[in-house]
């Protein structure tokens, strides 16, 4: 199963359309995960055009977005696969041993907020955040990430620069 993990496209102030090297990673996508921040329910239209997605609130979406179907978090299963999704996981300090408990049944979380690429794991459970495509902040790229689950299991996780 391909996942395309995204997060903070802040439309439409920093996402107007999907950006052409974001399309292409989504072509053949089994699913898309949105990790909050999309700021208007259009973007979550625009990506479901590609595969199913799944979302959760970030701290600028607004009523549209919640009535699309975010909740502030998710749970859901991938082949398998326990994911808990999430908008903000916090300071990065302790981020592991905190989102292992806040999702006890999940073998991999998914988050955005702070816009910066993170992949940690420990002991079969997994963190990621697939930074921003849109808004890099003080990265040196705009990614997102594509994570590979097969049977039950997270086989590959990877971060997409996309600018």
């Amino acid at each position: 199963m391909k996942v395309v993990a995204i997060s903070d496209t802040h439309a439409p102030r920093r996402w107007r359309s999907c950006p052409p090297a974001v399309a292409e990673l989504l072509r053949g996508a089994d699913v898309i995960l949105h990790a909050g921040d999309v700021c208007t329910a259009e973007v979550l239209d625009e990506l479901a055009g590609f595969a199913p997605v799944h979302a959760v609130l970030g701290n600028n979406d607004g009523p549209d977005v919640a009535a699309w179907g975010a909740p502030e978090r998710l749970e859901i299963d991938l082949d398998g696969l326990r994911v808990g999704m999430v908008h903000d996981s916090g300071p990065a300090k302790g981020r592991l041993a905190r989102l292992r408990r806040a999702f006890p049944d999940a073998g991999l979380v998914v988050f955005g907020h702070s816009h910066i690429p993170w992949d940690e794991g420990e002991g079969g459970f997994r963190v990621f955040n697939p930074g921003s495509p849109t808004d890099r902040r003080r990265q040196p790229h705009g990614t997102v990430g594509i994570l590979t689950v097969e049977a039950g299991r997270l086989v590959a996780a990877e971060i997409v620069a996309v600018t």
